[in-house]
C-alpha cells in the first residue's frame, strides 16, 4: 500500500479560466474547478471531449492559451513537482524491451524509491506473477498496469490517471478502484478520467465534460437526482439535451423561464 501522503486544507488543484486552443477548436474552453487533498474524483465525458487536453494542462505537457493552473500550491509544470504528481498517459509509457520489475527499478532509481517501493507497486497493481515478463509481451491492460506502477513508486500526492481502466476485465477493473479509494483515503488527490458513465458511481466527485466545458461538477448521487435519472449513462444524456435546449433559449432542467 502507498504511504500516507501529506493532506493541506489548500486545494490540491486549483483550476482558473483554462482555456486550450487548436487551430479553430477549443478543445478547453473556460474550465474553473478546485479539488481538495485526499479526494477521488471522476472526470467523465464522450471521446474527444477535451479530457486528455485537461488533463495534459495539469501536469503541465500542454501550451495553454489563457488561464492558470496550480498544483500542490505550485503552478502547473514546476520542476518541484516532478517527484509530487504522477501522470497516465493513455499510451502506457514504459519500455517493452524489459521486464515488468527492471522497468519498476529503473524508475525507482530516477525517482529516488526503494527497491520495497518496487515490490509494494507490484502487489498493487497486482502484477507480482508477471514480474519477470518482458513488458512487450504483455496485453494491453497489463502495459498499462506496469505504467500506474511506476506513477505509485514515488507515493505522489497527486495522481492523473487518463482511461487506466480502458481494456480490463471486470475483476480487475473492481481491484483497481478499490486501490484508487485506498490511495484517497490515505490522503492522495486523483483525477480519473473515463468515457464509461457507469465509472461514475465509483468516484466522490465527478467533472462532466462536453465540448471542452465543464457540464456539471456534483456527486454521483446528485447527478442522478438533479436529472431524475436512473443511471448515469441517462443522467449524461439529460444533462447534453438540457445544454443544448439552454443554448436554443428553452429553460434546461430545473430552470424557470425569464
Amino acid at each position: 500500500m502507498t504511504g500516507r501522503a501529506p493532506v493541506s486544507a489548500a486545494p490540491a488543484v486549483r483550476v482558473e479560466h483554462l482555456a486550450v486552443v487548436r487551430g479553430r477548436t477549443r478543445a478547453v474552453d473556460d474550465v474553473s474547478f478546485e479539488l481538495d487533498a485526499g479526494t477521488l474524483v471522476g472526470l467523465l465525458g464522450p471521446s474527444g471531449c477535451g479530457k486528455t487536453t485537461l488533463m495534459r494542462s495539469l501536469v503541465g505537457t500542454q501550451v495553454v492559451s489563457s488561464g492558470t493552473v496550480t498544483l500542490l500550491g505550485e503552478p502547473a509544470g514546476s520542476p518541484r513537482l516532478r517527484d509530487r504528481v504522477g501522470y497516465v498517459t493513455q499510451v502506457p509509457s514504459v519500455y517493452g524491451d524489459l521486464t515488468v520489475r527492471e522497468n519498476l527499478s529503473y524508475f525507482a532509481t530516477i525517482l529516488g524509491a526503494s527497491s520495497e517501493a518496487v515490490e509494494r507497486v507490484l502487489a498493487d497493481v497486482d502484477l507480482c506473477d508477471h514480474a519477470a515478463s518482458m513488458v512487450g509481451r504483455l496485453s494491453g491492460g497489463e502495459r498499462a498496469r506496469v505504467s500506474l506502477a511506476t506513477a505509485l513508486l514515488g507515493s505522489p500526492s497527486l495522481l492523473v490517471l487518463d482511461e487506466p481502466t480502458v481494456g480490463l476485465d471486470p475483476l480487475l477493473r473492481r481491484s483497481l478502484w478499490s486501490l484508487f479509494h485506498r490511495l484517497a483515503a490515505a490522503g492522495t488527490t486523483l483525477l480519473v478520467s473515463s468515457h464509461v458513465m457507469d465509472e461514475a458511481e465509483r468516484c466522490e466527485r465527478l467533472l462532466l465534460m462536453r465540448h471542452g466545458r465543464i457540464l456539471a461538477d456534483t456527486s454521483p448521487a446528485g447527478l442522478l437526482s438533479s436529472t431524475a435519472s436512473e443511471d448515469f449513462e441517462s443522467a449524461f444524456v439529460a444533462l447534453i439535451e438540457g445544454d443544448v435546449l439552454g443554448k436554443r433559449g428553452v429553460p434546461a432542467a430545473g430552470e424557470e423561464r425569464p
